[in-house]
């Protein structure tokens, strides 16, 4: 397998983490020269960003010499990152997204399917028939049980449980170590608060917290 030179789009704490696994993955085979980050815009950039390694923005893609053959999507919110890879592909519609796993994640290979650009990162343990779709990224030590079935652009965080069953929808964000009973299905948006236990259906675009888990209501205040 020849090696392909990558960038990663993105370059915060998430893009640094990102290297990190590719970095891992390349000790077990040197699969990946790591070429730098890439960003949507400039003059966005700011303390917390590894600056001194990024690339430029999404024109550098656009040039015939970029040397960049494949590219990760390092964006931990899910809407964020469906748009920054719907604008990634119009600009560079030919470029690679790469599935990287890191070498500690486990899952039944032969029975579960992953999309383009899907991010595995270190301790996730997925077991049997799971469908992950393209974008999809589960954070540090998460799990997903048998037949579950994890929507495109999702973002795990880490520690997050998905039983067996359970269907997430497009975009669905689950914040670290909640979990999501089985054969639950959570609609395309949705986001579970951090720590919270989903013990029934979740609509999409709703936001749920607790234990059990229930909708984020807007507190009204009136006026003395």
């Amino acid at each position: 397998m020849s090696r392909q030179r990558i960038a990663i789009v993105g370059a915060g704490g998430c893009a640094r983490e990102l290297a990190w696994l590719i970095r891992d993955i390349n000790r077990e085979q040197f699969r990946y020269e790591f070429l730098g980050y890439i960003v949507s815009d400039l003059s966005s950039l700011g303390q917390h960003d590894s600056v001194e390694q990024v690339l430029g923005d999404f024109e550098v893609l656009s040039r015939p010499r970029s040397g960049i053959d494949a590219l990760a999507l390092a964006i931990g919110w899910p809407a964020a990152r469906l748009k920054v890879a719907a604008q990634v592909q119009e600009v560079a519609p030919q470029m690679a997204w790469p599935v990287l796993i890191h070498p500690t994640a486990q899952f039944d290979r032969a029975s579960c399917k992953l999309g383009r650009g899907v991010v595995l990162c270190a301790g996730s343990i997925g077991t049997v028939n799971l469908t992950l779709d393209d974008f999809c990224l589960t954070g540090v030590s998460c799990t997903i049980g048998h037949e579950s079935h994890i929507g495109r652009g999702c973002v795990l965080n880490p520690g997050a449980n998905i039983s067996g069953g359970v269907t997430l929808g497009e975009g669905v964000l689950i914040g670290t170590g909640a979990q999501v009973l089985q054969y639950l299905e959570v609609g395309s948006g949705a986001t579970v608060g951090a720590g919270a236990v989903v013990t029934k259906d979740v609509r999409a675009g709703e936001k749920v917290v607790g234990v059990p888990a229930s909708p984020l209501l807007k507190q009204s205040y009136t006026r003395l």
